[in-house]
């Protein structure tokens, strides 16, 4: 209330800009209050003076007085200072970060009441008094400088409390941003990951409550920050792992903690996987089935019609997490790799990253399983399954053999971004993608819209080297002779030079010599061939 309701705007006393409360005239006796009353979605401040201002902050309504907030906000100060109008009693702040919750523990701490600062609300509170401008030039003590000390001291040196904040932080953007509570929590939360287990109090925030504190003597496991952090929403999990790495942690380690992420918030990852996440993946899927907030869509349906918002949104945790994988090979599986193309297929991820994809597959290729490369179609395409996808996969294979081949050793160069360490050997590895590709190409070639050309290219990009037999190559020929029956007499001749026949075993042999799709030319190959091998066979000595 003012002494003077004729007193001018420009008779008033101002300290940098800023309404002095000290000048202002206002009568404080009886604004002594126990609390706030709510009524319905309207806040009353419980003393005997009526109030002198209401505030809206989105649909709630605080009816307060104005002494309290103006001794204390400079933001209120200063909208009283622009209406030059001394009998102003209607504030609008619906961009107020952190809406009604943290504008009424403002609000409250104006009044002096005491304010229990947590995990949960201060990150909030700090930005609705950066918003409302509580600083130190109105009042020894003001919000911010009491905000700022809890989240520096008490919030940073916990683990369980810097992941809370940070989860806070995801409806208080760009606030959190400028005012470094996501980079702070972030800092805070690679360090305690990458302390010494034995130096860590266990206080899970994602574990479920019947997870029971180990003992003094049990060993911390190297997994026990995954569950918490894979809370967090995908730019700020981004921002810790990222932190995390400059840290030094294990890349294995941060390979795991983004399977373990991709599950949780992609279950249509491990739908139709049977990836070696196992039992982990089942448990991410039923917790992130309880998780509120969470991206739970499993992306099905029809192709072209996608669920928009969804869509966007397992796009850009797809796009992020490729972003973020390690450099080093294995730092996560190659099925994960694939089944994580798959969706980036899917969704119509970014080139660049799907390329990028294509080439850490290649890396790894000789790991992958007939089920992870069955990977569906996702364009106009004619085929059942992406042959081309496979295609540009082995070709990046072959590459990367090529190039470790000409590195003397065959042993990576040791860098920060190379992995030096145990490697399956170029011919090992060959061998065991040619199997592979083998039984892909069996699979694939009963589709009928699969053209003789892709089918040839794929067979032929192996040197003859990766295949001491070409049984599997002969079981994809007859596949698809099976599944191509109106082929001519010579486009048979052409499919059947990808296989030598005297890489057939004599089992082969045997049923290639009573195949009457072969054409006759490779039917009097292959006997020769059987000949050769029973003689050899017989003129071996036991």
């Amino acid at each position: 209330m003012w002494e003077s309701d004729s007193e001018s705007a420009g008779g008033r006393d101002y300290v940098n800009g800023v309404l002095s409360s000290k000048k202002l005239g206002l009568k404080t006796d009886g604004l002594k209050t126990d609390g706030f009353e709510q009524r319905d979605q309207s806040w009353y401040a419980t003393t005997d003076i009526p109030s002198d201002l209401l505030v809206q902050v989105g649909d709630a309504s605080f009816h307060l007085h104005k002494y309290p907030l103006l001794s204390r906000s400079g933001k209120m100060n200063r909208i009283i200072y622009e209406s030059q109008d001394a009998n102003l009693s209607n504030v609008v702040l619906d961009d107020l970060p952190g809406g009604a919750d943290a504008f009424e523990l403002a609000a409250k701490f104006c009044y002096g009441i005491a304010v229990d600062l947590t995990a949960t609300n201060i990150s909030g509170l700090r930005c609705a008094a950066e918003y409302l401008e509580m600083t130190e030039d109105l009042d020894e003590g003001n919000l911010v400088f009491k905000t700022e000390a809890f989240l520096s001291y008490v919030v940073l040196s916990s683990w369980r409390d810097s992941i809370l904040v940070l989860k806070s932080c995801e409806q208080l953007s760009p606030w959190a941003e400028n005012l470094q509570i996501v980079r702070r929590c972030s800092e805070s939360i690679a360090w305690k990951a990458c302390a010494n287990p034995k130096s860590i109090r266990w206080a899970y925030t994602g574990k479920p409550a019947k997870v029971s504190t180990p003992s003094i003597n049990q060993q911390v496991p190297p997994d026990w920050w995954f569950e918490d952090v894979s809370i967090l929403r995908i730019d700020h999990f981004v921002r810790v792992v990222t932190a995390i790495k400059v840290k030094g942690m294990r890349f294995e380690l941060i390979g795991a903690a983004i399977m373990q992420y991709a599950a949780k918030w992609l279950p249509g990852l491990t739908q139709e996987g049977t990836g070696d996440e196992g039992s982990n993946s089942t448990d991410s899927n039923s917790n992130s089935g309880r998780w509120k907030g969470g991206l739970h869509i499993i992306v099905a349906g029809s192709k072209e019609d996608p669920p928009t918002v969804q869509f966007k949104e397992q796009r850009m945790i797809i796009e992020s997490l490729v972003s973020i994988i390690p450099l080093q090979k294995d730092s996560v599986s190659c099925s994960f790799l694939l089944r994580l193309l798959r969706m980036a297929n899917m969704l119509k991820v970014a080139p660049a990253l799907v390329t990028e994809l294509e080439k850490r597959v290649g890396m790894q290729f000789e790991q992958a399983t007939l089920a992870d490369l069955l990977i569906p179609t996702y364009n106009k395409s004619e085929t059942l399954y992406d042959i081309d996808l496979v295609q540009r996969v082995l070709e990046h294979f072959l590459v990367q053999e090529q190039t470790e081949s000409s590195i003397p050793s065959r042993q990576y160069i040791s860098d920060k971004h190379m992995y030096e360490g145990t490697r399956t050997s170029a011919p090992n590895a060959k061998m065991r993608v040619a199997r592979l590709v083998d039984s892909y190409l069996t699979e694939v070639s009963k589709d009928r819209n699969l053209s003789l050309t892709k089918f040839q290219v794929i067979a032929e990009a192996l040197p003859e080297s990766a295949r001491t037999c070409d049984d599997g190559l002969y079981r994809a020929v007859d596949s698809y002779l099976k599944a191509h029956p109106m082929l001519s007499e010579h486009e048979r001749k052409r499919l059947c030079r990808v296989m030598d026949c005297q890489k057939l075993s004599i089992d082969a042999c045997m049923h290639a010599a009573q195949n009457d799709r072969l054409p006759l030319r490779v039917v009097v190959q292959v006997l020769f061939s059987e000949q050769v091998k029973i003689s050899n066979v017989i003129a071996t000595p036991p």
